[in-house]
């Protein structure tokens, strides 16, 4: 070999293929046939014909974390040929974690792993208790393992920094300070590139946990809640718009005038009944389901009525479907219903556990949401990222503060805490796994013990036993209840406003008429006095005393006096006469009562007149 290839020549591997038909290939093919000498796999020997190796083994090598393990051989006359070793690899295994002592990495998580509650003291595993603690019995059970439960020491689940460097529960596998990490471990890419999990135990998503809102008792307008304020408004609007409608309507149409006097149908005086006051009365009546006295006779404002009974019975129908449970359902209302909702605002701050499955969950994702959630929490790291989840449970508690976890633990905490409650559902989709350091030979057994306990539904009896607590009191019964004053104390309120406002309406109706009457009666005595001196100075004009002529001039001044009186004021009618023919004075005067429908007749005299001239005065029946 040595001739063939030179000092400090590297020829390829496939070298002699190119020597066919050259004098090289000969010399090469005759001292390798030549050539013997034993390798690492095996006496090594080469064809004579074409110089190729012939009669070798080879060993099929499996890496173990205990090292190299021989699990089969290949030779060029048999094959490949595995070991029986192998065929038993998993008995190996269990007998592997028989009676050995594992050290189990966890962290305290409520139901998972907790300190129990003891007057006396207690050591080693016997301090905790908790579902995971529980799994690891059962799992203790099935594999025959002893267990050593040791907390992490820095109290974290496992992260990567920016320079690659993993912290928690997965450093410690990383670095085979743990054999297993039982605990409420998301599985992970990233963390399953650097350890390895078993089949999930529990399934889970993250979600919101946040604090209740306070319930708001109706109070005693609620009578007002079925409709928004502007649906109020609006319906006012309507019922005014409606009555304008109508009165212009009606003004034009010829067929709502009427003549008010039917026994006189040459009369020129017509009426309407549909004023603007009466029209809005009819809207009113209406929209209050009671009708009025005014109904509508042409075929255009019939038209108007019927659109506005049937918008009217749309709007009762509605409003009296959703009264009572206005009236009676206590309203709780949360300003979030989603992550979208906490994503839109900044008012409430919101955040997750420092170096957890979920804060990396929103660290990598390119959903353009989370996103804008992860950089809202960056941005307050000291404020939004708490150390743990009770810290964030205390946070939501006592102030503004949504946090973001997995939902098991919110189911939990939901369980023994009634103030707080789950918002919206799951962002995403992951389990809790049983996490080993990367090849190790416990992981298939592990999962299958697992899967073992899942179809036994030991798993479902487990959560059962540490998430059931006292529970949270149930909603009110959705059974009518009667209503008090707190729910339609209002309507008396409205009532008793109405009463007094009619009561006010009224005086001032009072003071109004009264005021009016009272100028009536000013301007008709003006104008009566001035009557009066304009009789008397005609009295004393009179330049024949003849009884005839005076007889008729008074017959005149009687019927004149009448008319002008009555057309003053009905209730008062005065006659004047010459009282100088004395007798007279009170035949005529009870001429004039006969005459008219008086009540009493008073002769007085007219001041300044020069032959003692009267008045009859006399004040109509009643």
């Amino acid at each position: 070999m040595s001739k063939c290839t030179r000092a400090g020549e590297t020829k390829p591997a496939n070298y002699i293929k190119y020597l066919y038909g050259t004098v090289q290939r000969g010399a090469m093919v005759e001292n390798s046939g030549k050539a013997r000498w034993d390798g690492l796999t095996g006496r090594i020997t080469f064809n004579k014909t074409d110089g190729l190796r012939k009669d070798f083994d080879l060993d099929i090598i499996s890496l173990k974390e205990e090292g190299t393990e021989k699990i089969g051989i290949w030779n060029s006359n048999s094959g490949l040929n595995m070991t029986d070793g192998n065929k038993d690899r998993s008995n190996n295994i269990t007998d592997s974690l028989a009676n050995r002592t594992l050290i189990v990495t966890t962290i305290l998580e409520e139901p998972y792993v907790m300190y129990r509650k003891s007057d006396k003291p207690l050591y080693g595993n016997d301090r905790f208790e908790g579902y995971c603690l529980d799994l690891l019995k059962e799992l203790s059970n099935i594999l025959g393992f002893l267990y050593d439960v040791k907390l992490v020491p820095d109290g974290k689940y496992g992260a990567q920094n920016d320079k690659g460097e993993w912290n928690g529960m997965v450093k410690e596998l990383i670095d085979h300070k743990a054999d297993l990490a039982v605990a409420p471990l998301t599985i992970t890419y990233v963390r399953e590139k650097v350890i390895d999990f078993s089949k999930p135990f529990m399934t889970l998503g993250i979600s919101i946990l946040y604090r209740k809102p306070n319930g708001t008792n109706p109070g005693v307008f609620s009578f007002l809640n079925p409709l928004s304020p502007d649906i109020w408004m609006y319906v006012l609007l309507a019922c005014l718009g409606v009555s304008c409608v109508l009165f212009v309507i009606a003004r034009f149409t010829p067929y709502e005038w009427y003549n008010p006097h039917p026994c006189n149908p040459d009369s020129d005086v017509v009426e309407n009944n549909f004023t603007l006051l009466n029209s809005f009365w009819f809207g009113v009546g209406a929209l209050m389901q009671q009708g009025s006295e005014l109904m509508p006779k042409a075929l255009s404002t019939r038209i108007v009525g019927g659109i506005w009974w049937f918008f009217t019975l749309i709007i009762i129908s509605s409003y009296t479907a959703n009264l009572a449970a206005f009236l009676t359902v206590e309203r709780m209302e949360s300003p979030i219903d989603s992550a979208d909702d906490l994503a839109k605002q900044t008012k409430i701050e919101y955040g997750a556990v420092r170096d957890g499955s979920t804060m990396t969950f929103f660290k990598k994702s390119r959903i353009s949401t989370y996103e804008k959630m992860w950089a809202f929490m960056s941005s307050r790291q000291q404020t939004a990222l708490v150390k743990n989840s009770d810290e964030g449970i205390q946070r939501v508690l006592t102030t503004d503060y949504a946090l973001l976890m997995e939902s098991t633990s919110i189911e939990y905490v939901t369980q023994r805490n009634c103030n707080l409650t789950q918002i919206g559902g799951l962002i995403d989709s992951k389990g809790y796994g049983v996490g080993t350091p990367i090849g190790s030979p416990y992981r298939d057994k592990i999962t299958i013990a697992i899967l073992q306990l899942q179809e036994e539904g030991k798993l479902h009896m487990m959560k059962e036993k540490w998430w059931r607590g006292n529970g949270c009191p149930e909603e009110d019964s959705k059974e009518a209840s009667a209503l008090g004053v707190e729910n339609i104390g209002g309507i008396f309120i409205v009532l008793a406003a109405g009463l007094v406002l009619s009561v006010f309406v009224a005086i001032g109706e009072f003071i109004y008429k009264s005021r009016k009457n009272n100028d009536i009666e000013q301007r008709d005595g003006v104008r009566l006095d001035l009557l009066l001196k304009k009789t008397a100075l005609k009295m004393t004009e009179k330049s024949s005393p003849l009884k005839v002529q005076k007889h008729k001039q008074e017959d005149s001044l009687f019927e004149e006096t009448l008319q002008v009186a009555n057309t003053i004021q009905p209730n008062i009618i005065v006659y004047l006469m010459d009282a100088s023919i004395g007798q007279a004075c009170e035949a005529q005067a009870k001429a004039f009562k006969d005459k008219v429908d008086v009540a009493s007749v008073i002769v007085t005299e007219l001041d300044g007149h020069a032959k003692g001239g009267g008045a009859i005065s006399a004040v109509a029946a009643t």
